[in-house]
């Protein structure tokens, strides 16, 4: 029993180091380029990235910003509104899957991220990646300790991200107008990402706290790294994105985001 529970917690810690990575690498710098980080920063991100989940950058990117351009109408990859709860709760990585291998998706929506020779080297590999990952762990605390807090990272961290999907799109409180929902329960999980309906109402904003009472942990990260001279912010003020009307699509601007388009970065405000 001591195993087991010593496995969880690994496994636990594991998945909140990814959950980082993936809501300030991934999302806030590479998706919506909310932050820059220096190369130093970057490349740690690249390689924790890898060997926790295994994620390309660029495919997820694409598939997110496909998410943005199409949010809850036909398009969106993961739509618990068009696809059911369950579907999306429990079939997230499939539905991800899907649109990752989808090469058209990646070229129009990850432009600006071709891959370089680390890509090609390394980080293309995703099972080397998770492999090597795995291996660390059971050198540190032993095979049978590490396979179990392996296999509960696993489930904990696809859990908590199909929740920012599904969740984040079905329950919870609507602060500005659109389809997503904010928990800041779910918040607590997932390093500030289920604070949604902040983020599709701000997307470029590197903070996902926009009201009194509301925590983004991510943001404490970003503000270390700033103040360590290793991340800067893109806006200094939130800025709320206009509501899309019935019928328009977002793709021209998401386009524009993944050309790299963005502005001088600035200090980060409230």
């Amino acid at each position: 029993m001591p195993s087991v529970l010593l496995a969880v917690i690994i496994g636990f810690s594991v998945s909140q180091i990814a959950v980082v990575c993936t809501t300030v690498f991934l999302h806030r710098a590479l998706s919506h380029k909310a932050l820059s980080l220096s190369p130093g920063v970057r490349l740690a991100f690249r390689i924790v990235t890898w060997l926790t989940t295994g994620i390309r950058p660029r495919q997820w990117v694409a598939v997110h910003r496909k998410h943005h351009a199409f949010t809850d109408v036909e398009g969106d990859p993961h739509s618990p509104l068009l696809l059911g709860f369950w579907k999306v709760q429990l079939g997230n990585v499939l539905l991800y899957r899907k649109a990752a291998r989808d090469r058209e998706i990646v070229r129009r929506y990850a432009r600006d991220l071709p891959p370089d020779r680390l890509d090609r080297t390394l980080f293309d590999h995703a099972f080397l990646g998770l492999g090597i990952g795995v291996g660390i762990l059971c050198l540190a605390f032993g095979w049978q300790v590490g396979l179990m807090a392996a296999g509960f990272h696993v489930v904990i961290y696809l859990s908590v991200n199909s929740s920012v999907n599904a969740v984040g799109h079905y329950y919870g409180k609507k602060v500005y107008e659109n389809s997503a929902r904010n928990n800041q329960w779910l918040a607590w999980l997932t390093a500030g990402e289920g604070l949604h309906n902040n983020h599709h109402a701000a997307p470029t904003s590197a903070r996902l706290a926009l009201g009194p009472g509301e925590i983004d942990p991510g943001w404490w990260i970003i503000s270390l790294l700033v103040r360590t001279g290793q991340a800067k912010v893109r806006l200094s003020e939130v800025r709320l994105a206009r509501p899309r009307e019935a019928g328009e699509d977002a793709e021209p601007a998401m386009a524009a985001v993944g050309a790299g388009v963005e502005e001088e970065p600035s200090s980060p405000t409230r």
